[in-house]
């Protein structure tokens, strides 16, 4: 699959004019076509809903447009549900699943009418204490063991620190019924960013049949299933994306296979795709202002591993795009790296690229989801400006860059001759 940038140079000129790179900039009109078709890829089921994983990307402006076309929210913190209610979520809008939970995060969780989904069974009683139960409440399951996807694509559940036995979801179900509560959501992650159509379908199945079980044997009323995330988007050219609309149908067939028969056709499935929803529709862009010729060449950029640390940290690939240069023959190998104090503080390695000169804009792709969000300030690096490209090509700023003030603002300078 080829990567196409969704900005072009004379685009990015303009916003460096206004807003100087490095910047984060997000496609309004591929979001807003994206979240249509995963509705519409699971309207079969009437209770679907996507809850938009805040911490793939917590800006405001982005969360209205979720909000705008019939999202939810997952929070996992007291500061994501500070940002979700100011956008106006609210109530079953908001899905709280959290571990080593703290008591303020419960309690305004809990005072927005979020729908609690429980991480591990010791925080019934912590969360009963804290706030009380609700009628409807959530677990977390982890079946343990190896989880493998028809692909090879596999995880060890069972060495992940979320959810409960499935001894202790039983066990979890009979303490709530005892205490009142009248129905019961159902939640698992197992594997992270699969480009695959099979997982959900099969994850579904483990889930649905765990339902049913359920419900047989206490009586406890399933009010829905949510399959969380997982279902992930291709960072390499030679991946064949997901198609969310065979996945919705493969989970409407494992639906229709085991939970109508047993009576609990009216399950709602919930999903939390954050990083299929917007990591295609978000991309850094850096300049090149430095060029190195040693033991390798080296493109030094304006960007850094603060700015997006995926490549650093996970050794992941993002496609580069030389914005102006789309259609030049790939000739050059190059390391695309940043100026961090770290030898891993790398775009791209041994990467054939068009030549690059100064000045040359660097569109680093599928940076949506997972790029912003996990920034940091090492070596006093600033978090860049995000920008909003609206449909008809006009951008705004949706949040401005850093500055050494917002730096040293946690200080305390009074016993300091500082500038």
């Amino acid at each position: 699959m080829k990567k196409v940038p969704f900005i072009d140079k004379k685009t990015a000129e303009l916003i460096d004019a206004k807003i100087p790179t490095p910047f984060y900039v997000y496609d309004e009109e591929g979001i807003i076509n994206n979240i249509k078709n995963i509705r519409s890829a699971f309207a079969w089921n009437m209770g679907f809903k996507e809850y938009f994983a805040v911490k793939a990307t917590p800006n405001p402006f982005l969360l209205k447009i979720m909000k705008e076309h019939g999202l939810g929210v997952d929070c996992s913190s007291l500061t994501e549900l500070i940002l979700s209610k100011a956008v106006g979520f609210s109530g079953d809008d908001i899905m709280f699943s959290s571990n080593e939970t703290p008591e303020e995060d419960y309690v305004l969780a809990q005072k927005l009418g979020s729908i609690i989904n429980l991480d591990d069974i010791t925080h019934i009683d912590y969360f009963d204490k804290l706030c009380g139960l609700n009628e409807t409440m959530s677990i977390r399951y982890n079946p343990g063991g190896v989880f493998t996807v028809s692909n090879g694509i596999m995880d060890n559940p069972q060495d992940a620190k979320y959810g409960m036995t499935t001894d202790q979801v039983f066990e979890a179900v009979r303490i709530m019924m005892d205490r009142g509560v009248k129905h019961f959501g159902i939640h698992s992650f197992l594997v992270s960013n699969t480009v695959t159509n099979d997982y959900y379908p099969m994850l579904a199945g483990k889930l649905f049949e765990l339902a049913v079980d359920v419900h047989r044997k206490t009586g406890a009323h399933i009010s829905f299933i949510n399959l969380s995330g997982g279902v992930g988007i291709p960072y390499t050219p030679d991946q064949e994306p997901n198609d969310i609309f065979v996945i919705g149908d493969e989970v409407r067939k494992v639906y229709e296979k085991i939970l109508v028969p047993a009576g609990m056709g009216d399950v709602a499935i919930y999903t939390e795709m954050g990083r299929y929803v917007m990591g295609p529709y978000g991309a850094l862009v850096t300049k090149a202002i430095h060029e190195k010729h040693i033991y390798k060449e080296y493109i030094g950029v304006d960007a850094c591993a603060v700015n997006l640390m995926r490549p650093a940290m996970y050794g992941s690939y993002h496609h580069i795009t030389v914005l102006g240069k789309e259609d030049a023959p790939c000739t050059h190998k190059y390391d695309v790296v940043g100026g961090l104090c770290e030898n891993n503080d790398k775009f791209a390695i041994d990467r054939m690229l068009p030549e690059i000169e100064k000045g040359d804009y660097l569109f680093i792709h599928d940076t949506g989801a997972h790029g912003f969000s996990m920034g940091y300030n090492y070596n006093g690096k600033l978090r860049s400006a995000e920008v909003l490209v609206h449909p008809d090509k006009s951008f705004e700023m949706i949040r401005r860059a850093e500055t050494p003030k917002d730096y040293l603002a946690t200080f305390d300078f009074s016993d300091f001759d500082f500038i």
